[in-house]
């Protein structure tokens, strides 16, 4: 049922009164929401990215950091390559992207740390070689607990319901603006609803980016242990 079947015949022009002076401040106040809501969720899509990249960066810094001198390497890419992928298969969707409690990623970042660790602390490898492997394996930890705290990023619940309820009443005072027209003009009023749904479904995709549609890219990740596999890291 159109807005013609809801509005009485008599009550339709005080309904048109009302809604004409309403319609700009309406659209105005949805538009101006949105439109910084959208550039909020992109900028924090962008800046996860970032995040990634940082992390790829600090895991390519210690698989180089293992090839110093002195230092084992096999065990340390090892553990890294484990670690790398335990990642990007357990903790890089949905709940778990966000929680960090996966077992087997926990596990593989522990014996990351006691590998790394233990190299260190050999004295035939010198200080800044275990310099290098302790702080490229800190921030790489860090980034984790970065991309751990971007994960569990959600949009504020009374945030959301005030933007969508002012869409609904865009679109309501839309469609009582076309009770002096036909009923072709209820177009404009789908077309509307159309445009006003696919903002929200944007916006929810950009503020969700490891677990909507539109997702955080692990390419720098699997760059990395792309290179670990083909022994691009090598001393």
């Amino acid at each position: 049922m159109g807005p013609h079947g809801l509005v009485p015949a008599t009550e339709r022009e005080a309904a048109y009164t009302i809604a004409a002076p309403l319609m700009a401040a309406l659209g105005a106040l949805f538009a101006l929401f949105m439109g910084l809501t959208l550039a909020s969720e992109a900028s924090f899509l962008a800046s996860a990215q970032g995040i990634v990249s940082n992390e790829a960066a600090d895991a390519s810094r210690l698989a180089w950091a293992a090839t110093s001198p002195g230092v084992d390497t096999a065990p340390i890419q090892s553990a890294l390559l484990d670690y790398l992928q335990a990642t990007r298969s357990n903790e890089w969707s949905g709940v778990a992207a966000a929680n960090g409690e996966d077992p087997a990623t926990v596990h593989a970042l522990a014996n990351l740390e006691n590998t790394v660790r233990a190299q260190a602390a050999r004295t035939v490898i010198g200080t800044p070689a275990s310099t290098e492997l302790l702080a490229s394996l800190d921030a790489l930890t860090s980034d984790r607990r970065d991309r751990l705290a971007a994960a569990s990023h959600q949009l504020p619940v009374f945030y959301v319901v005030v933007l969508v309820l002012a869409g609904v009443a865009l679109i309501v005072n839309a469609s009582a603006l076309t009770l002096r027209s036909g009923r072709r003009s209820a177009l404009l009023t789908g077309s509307l609803a159309s445009v006003i749904g696919l903002s929200l479904a944007l916006l929810f995709a950009l503020g969700t980016p490891w677990r909507g549609a539109i997702t955080v890219s692990g390419q720098p990740i699997d760059s990395v242990t792309q290179g670990l596999n083909t022994g691009y890291f090598t001393p």
